[in-house]
């Protein structure tokens, strides 16, 4: 250990213990106050919209990012809801707006801040996984870089005006344009064990019954990586969620959203109603994204949520003449998460997520 480590995990401390105090200010009688992001302020008990600008720079026109921001007629935490972050993932954009509409700021204790389409240029684009600008992939660059390329500011604008205001983060994903997945949550174990015990009842809080136990994720905070990852290493508990595929915009996907972030919000204290935690989940603990090793066409045989033996053929890949050149087989006994569903592919993109099935883990 560093003599900058102690440091680190001091400050990391510190910044659990203030989101709990925060979480307790209703009861100690504080009064709410406004809450301010870019040029945007909310006074107590309004709802108000706006745009957090990225300005351009040479070689491209910069972006912008729009949000919301619901301020509870209460004190209490502020849980940032962000979705857009891949620009075909549709079902979390349809979900934040409903629920932009549907909360009351009256009784509501705390702060919801809704980043509807953080990644405006890929969403426009209708591109998976990378920006049309800079072939980035937005949730690869966190924590930003303020002098980057567009990708890379538009992490660092949502780390400093989102990430950075907030006490509470989630990242809504779905399978991407050409991904077919079944709903899960990751559960990041990264960072501070207080800051992982919070994120793990946030995971049963949003309801899913599959939660794969992320411990993965880089430790270094100057590179993060991954949004959720960056709000976890500043100390905040964060969720990733995946709830749609290939592009849909399917009902069941969009109100799955919605209920979990009704859970969530009854389990942080800010609203009296909302459905309860998992029961049973589902743990995952081992798991594998299967990736190809070369540019071609996709030919998948298996469908998210069938359980495969190791060995299973999971897909091939062939050469544009028909030629196959790969055969992706299970790692390990396991559950089909998601699996790639069209027929393009590149090389090193990823076919399929494979995860093993665990006990229940510790609360850390």
């Amino acid at each position: 250990m560093s003599a900058e480590e102690p440091a680190v995990m001091d400050r990391t401390r510190l910044a659990f213990v203030l989101t709990a105090a925060l979480a307790l200010v209703p009861a100690l009688g504080v009064a709410q106050t406004s809450f301010t992001v870019g040029s945007v302020t909310a006074a107590p008990g309004t709802t108000v919209s706006g745009m957090l600008e990225v300005a351009p720079k040479p070689g491209d026109q910069g972006t912008s990012i729009p949000f919301t921001i619901v301020q509870g007629s209460r004190p209490g935490p502020v849980l940032a809801l962000i979705a857009g972050t891949h620009g075909m993932e549709y079902p979390p954009i349809l979900a934040l707006q409903r629920v932009a509409s549907s909360l009351s700021p009256r009784n509501l204790s705390g702060t919801v801040v809704l980043v509807h389409v953080a990644n405006m240029p890929s969403f426009l684009g209708r591109t998976i996984y990378y920006s049309p600008v800079d072939g980035k992939n937005l949730n690869r660059v966190f924590p930003g870089k303020a002098d980057g390329t567009l990708s890379d500011r538009i992490a660092f604008a949502l780390t400093g005006e989102i990430i950075d205001r907030a006490t509470h983060v989630v990242d809504i994903h779905c399978g991407d344009g050409n991904e077919w997945l079944r709903p899960y949550t990751y559960w990041v174990t990264t960072g501070a064990p207080d800051v992982a015990r919070v994120g793990r009842e946030m995971a049963l809080a949003f309801g899913l019954d599959h939660i794969v136990i992320d411990m993965e994720r880089p430790a270094d905070a100057t590179a993060s990586v991954y949004l959720s990852n960056t709000a976890i290493l500043k100390g905040k508990p964060a969720l990733t969620v995946e709830s749609g595929a290939l592009g849909r915009t399917d009902e069941a996907s969009i109100a799955r959203i919605e209920e979990g972030i009704a859970g969530l919000m009854k389990y942080l204290g800010m609203t009296a109603e909302g459905p309860p935690p998992v029961e049973h989940p589902i743990w995952i603990g081992r798991s594998q994204v299967l990736r190809s090793a070369h540019s071609g066409i996709l030919f998948p045989l298996v469908e998210p949520g069938g359980t495969v033996a190791a060995g299973t053929l999971l897909a091939y890949i062939t050469d544009f003449h028909g030629k196959r050149l790969e055969e992706i087989r299970a790692p390990f006994d396991g559950e089909v998460l998601y699996v790639v569903a069209t027929p393009p592919i590149g090389k090193g993109e990823p076919v399929a997520f494979v995860g093993e099935r665990a006990q229940a883990p510790p609360t850390r």
